[in-house]
């Protein structure tokens, strides 16, 4: 089954907020701009990462920050970086989702938090604004899915069409309150290098990534996600709006 994007919104600056910016949200911001880029001829990304955390010691260790931007906003430092590089206006907040405007104009919402609190969070704002799609990614140490939905708020139900149902939809355990998060963070540099495989959060960046150029330069995708495995070098696609038969990964 083949998902088409609305044409109107190929016609102006298409506005992301990418919640999180941690391993998995520094990796979809610094692969952003090559989208931006492919997008120029007819339209452009106008990017906000929001994030509430400052930058800890063991970012320094998966991300691209330095030691000397530690106890800064990690938004901001993401931001500020991408900005200087391509000549770009985007813009960071330390800020949670709760934070930004329910009528703020939103098409996509990038989820790249690692609990499930997080994505109730994402999912609660998501059903009462007007944001157009839902891309969730998660990960553990060797796999994870990238995962696209539509909320089922006031914006899509105008469309008319066929809705992609969100993560939380597809997969409630991801969200499920009453379930203990591992949402500690790692209390060294090299617990931190030992919980992860050192590429899964960029594969499963630019698998995602990947996807969004076919759906906002191509216009059209006949698939809506996807499973990473490292261990195995397997990406199976998720095309269809049915309960897929396994679960993914919660983190």
């Amino acid at each position: 089954m083949t998902h088409t994007v609305d044409p109107q919104l190929l016609e102006r600056p298409i506005r992301i907020v990418v919640v999180g910016c941690g391993g998995n949200g520094s990796a979809i911001v610094s692969g952003l701009p090559y989208l931006h880029q492919a997008l120029l001829a007819f339209g452009e990304l106008a990017v906000t990462l929001i994030d509430p955390d400052s930058v800890g010691e063991t970012n320094c260790v998966r991300q691209p920050i330095c030691r000397t931007e530690i106890g800064f906003p990690k938004a901001i430092v993401h931001v500020h970086r991408i900005n200087l590089f391509w000549g770009l206006n985007w813009q960071g907040m330390q800020a949670q989702i709760q934070q930004i405007a329910k009528n703020a104009d939103v098409d996509l919402v990038i989820g790249c938090v690692d609990t499930r609190k997080a994505r109730r969070a994402i999912e609660k704002w998501a059903l009462h604004s007007r944001v157009l799609y839902w891309l969730d990614l998660g990960n553990n140490s060797s796999s994870g899915q990238f995962i696209l939905g539509q909320a089922n708020n006031s914006a899509n139900k105008r469309k008319g069409k066929c809705r992609l149902p969100t993560v939380t939809e597809l997969f409630p355990e991801i969200a499920a309150p009453g379930v203990k998060d591992d949402d500690q963070p790692s209390c060294s540099a090299a617990e931190a290098l030992t919980r992860q495989e050192p590429f899964i959060k960029q594969n499963l960046a630019y698998q995602a990534l990947a996807m969004l150029t076919q759906l906002l330069h191509h216009g059209a995708l006949s698939y809506r996600g996807g499973f990473c495995n490292l261990a195995t070098g397997q990406v199976v696609a998720l095309k269809d709006q049915s309960m897929p038969s396994r679960d993914p990964t919660v983190v």
